[in-house]
């Protein structure tokens, strides 16, 4: 019975780790920027926090819109037709270009609000210089976005990968040493780690252009663009399925953000705690993203050959890989819940070992959490990508929506500022939200294909 899915598992994982590297590379971004910062005290991780929540969710919805261009490039490889495989990419290219500007100036113009959150003054004043830096940075990693997209929709995945290893490379040496002012060079403290993350993605950006520009394969489709000449048909396409999937995007990642805020709301140790933990489950996510991806590419592919019951049968394989891999981060996460967090400060540090100790300790039991919701947020976002892959967004859109705010929010907001819980509340929150996602697109992916393998012909249902 398990054969017909873990006969795909070999290529399934060849797909999907150049991207899982490509997703992990955001992450480690972040993962040094914590780490160093986190020598600095506990007010400066929380300001990084709390600044960075602002560039999710704007990050969300350039991601999530970026992934219309990977079904549109795969079902035009699947079906042999290269000028629309160019054309996804060239307005692609595009959109993301005005969406990327655009979302710079709505974090400009919300900077106020951090006033009016309940976030500690001094975390506010530290975050607000950071966040102008950060922000911009979403430019160039957006752009770099339409790249991958377009890349791994011809399910060539390592490219994105090298420039994201690249740019996490010169990220690392650049807030060596412009956070703690090494080599001569000034110390800056957080905005260091800012400016580190501007540079190295418009290196990725730059790096990735570059890249599929120097390959044959690839010259063509990256070269001789002209922008003054945009397909209305097009870019209505790709809005279609670009706008419902930031969206989705949008609903989950606000989610967690809301969880920033209302630990901020309980001070800035529950709030460098959570940064800590939401750190750590962004990591493993990104296996599950990746592993979304895979399943976005083969059934977009099978979509293009009309094949509904491989495409069944592939999308199935991908969710049960997945299930197996979260399990094996869940038992991580239970080993090391105690030790993960001392990684994110300097123990030895007497000034402020009261605070540390409190913060490892209020991580560690978010942890707990995380370690169960890991199954739940690996499988959601897999069958997610696999109906991304079919092209249907708007059914899996108002899922999303109702599963993390109709659900998972008011139990965070519930348990978290008017019970015992505190953040612990705001992860069981989580935890509610992200499982019912998983359960109703799993419904839906279900409903769907069985209705398309009915539809083919006759004895083909399984």
């Amino acid at each position: 019975m398990f054969a017909q899915y873990t006969k795909e598992f070999r290529y399934n994982i060849k797909l999907s780790v150049p991207v899982i590297m490509g997703m992990l590379g955001h992450t480690f971004v972040q993962l040094a920027d914590n780490i160093m910062v986190g020598q600095l005290g506990t007010a400066q991780l929380a300001a990084v926090s709390l600044g960075n929540s602002f560039v999710f969710i704007a990050m969300s919805i350039g991601i999530g819109f970026s992934t219309a261009i990977t079904p549109l490039v795969a079902e035009a490889d699947g079906a042999g037709n290269k000028v629309d495989a160019k054309n996804a990419l060239k307005h692609g290219l595009a959109l993301c270009s005005v969406l990327g500007l655009t979302l710079f100036g709505l974090i400009l113009l919300a900077k106020p609000l951090m006033y009016k959150m309940d976030q500690p003054p001094e975390v506010v004043d530290l975050a607000l210089p950071y966040l102008d830096l950060v922000a911009f940075s979403l430019v160039p990693l957006i752009i770099f976005q339409a790249f991958k997209q377009f890349s791994e929709g011809l399910s060539q995945t390592r490219y994105p990968m090298y420039a994201t290893i690249i740019a996490n490379v010169v990220n690392i040496i650049l807030n060596y040493l412009l956070i703690f002012g090494t080599f001569g060079f000034p110390e800056m403290g957080i905005i260091g780690a800012a400016i580190g993350t501007l540079i190295s993605r418009f290196v990725m950006v730059l790096y990735i252009w570059f890249l599929l520009k120097s390959k044959k394969k690839f010259h063509d489709y990256v070269t001789g663009f002209n922008f003054k000449i945009l397909e209305q048909k097009v870019i209505k396409k790709i809005i279609s399925l670009g706008f419902p999937s930031s969206l989705q995007m949008f609903f989950e990642v606000a989610i967690f953000t809301a969880a920033i805020w209302l630990s901020g709301v309980l001070g800035k140790n529950a709030q460098a705690a959570n940064q800590i933990a939401l750190n750590l489950s962004s990591m493993t996510f990104m296996f599950g993203m990746g592993l979304g991806v895979a399943a976005m590419i083969r059934v977009g592919n099978q979509k293009g050959l009309k094949n509904y019951k491989e495409l069944k049968r592939i999308g199935e394989s991908i969710f049960f890989l997945t299930f197996l891999l979260e399990i094996v981060f869940a038992i991580l996460f239970l080993w090391g819940r105690n030790w993960f967090p001392s990684l994110y400060l300097d123990v030895d540090d007497v000034m402020n070992m009261a605070d540390n100790s409190e913060v490892i300790v209020l991580a560690a039991e978010l942890l707990l959490v995380a370690a169960v919701f890991q199954i739940s947020d690996g499988v959601q976002v897999v069958v997610l990508g696999a109906l991304r892959g079919m092209q249907d967004v708007k059914i899996p859109t108002l899922i999303t929506f109702i599963a993390y705010w109709g659900i998972g929010f008011p139990v965070s907001f519930y348990l978290g500022l008017h019970t015992e819980f505190k953040s612990t509340g705001i992860w069981l929150g989580l935890l509610t939200g992200l499982t019912a996602s998983g359960i109703m697109l799993y419904l839906r992916f279900n409903y769907l294909t069985n209705k398309l393998i009915a539809k083919s012909g006759p004895n083909t249902l399984v």
